[in-house]
């Protein structure tokens, strides 16, 4: 994992993703999972470009039964927005850096004080 990736969990998710006023993108995955793992790559080529805009982070789904339950995680890969701790989109599977750059373009530099 690159430095530009913050994994998350149960214990730190509303510090770090819901207490954010910019935008977090987080990747709900597992390590047995090969579409998680095909979009890894991808999440951390989006995590570079972002970086100083939004802010990327993982949660492992195995290791976090609250928040998955919180948010209704029911397929992975799922990648969700939040700003202001407020879900704001969501894509369920494997997508393109094309696709997830354009639901966090909508996002960046829309931050709320």
């Amino acid at each position: 994992m690159t430095t530009h990736i913050e994994e998350v969990n149960d214990g730190n998710f509303a510090k770090i993703v819901l207490g954010s006023t910019g935008p977090v993108l987080v990747d709900f995955w597992a390590q047995w999972c090969a579409p998680c793992r095909a979009l890894a790559p991808v999440v951390e080529a989006i995590a570079e470009q972002y970086r100083g805009s939004a802010q990327v982070v993982k949660l492992n789904v195995d290791d976090s039964p609250s928040v998955v339950e919180k948010f209704r995680i029911a397929a992975i890969p799922t990648l969700i927005v939040f700003q202001n701790g407020e879900e704001k989109d969501r894509v369920i599977g494997a997508a393109s850096q094309e696709t997830i750059a354009s639901r966090l373009d909508a996002h960046v530099g829309k931050t709320v004080n």
